[in-house]
């Protein structure tokens, strides 16, 4: 395992791959709106296309590990959590400071860490 600056190599790469995961959601999203596409739909492959590139991304440089359909069950699996997680997080913010936002970027850092060490322990092992 390489390591920079004390840390595992991967968690940079890890986030490198979340940031172009998230472009392409968005990316595809856009483009389809532009094509003219219905929101929700052009939302819902924005966000399938993220999805698939990010569970690729990961296999394949992150943790070169073959994918498969046993590891992409597992990676949805932590998406499902992440998900549940990050309404709780939503829920309890909205709760104490009324804004959801607040929830929401919270999250963020807690969902990447649980990620990675899932993704490396369990999704691509």
């Amino acid at each position: 395992m390489t390591r920079v600056l004390g840390m595992d190599k991967r968690i940079l790469v890890y986030l490198v791959g979340g940031v172009m995961s998230a472009a392409t959601d968005i990316g595809l999203m856009q483009a389809l709106l532009a094509a003219g596409v219905q929101v929700y739909l052009a939302t819902s492959l924005g966000f399938a296309g993220g999805l698939l590139f990010n569970y690729a991304f990961h296999a394949r440089v992150t943790f070169k590990s073959a994918a498969g359909v046993g590891s992409f069950a597992r990676y949805l699996c932590v998406v499902a959590g992440n998900y549940l997680l990050t309404l709780g997080f939503v829920a309890l913010s909205l709760a104490l400071v009324g804004n959801p936002l607040v929830g929401k970027v919270l999250s963020l850092p807690v969902i990447a860490a649980i990620g990675f060490v899932l993704s490396k322990r369990w999704i691509y092992r």
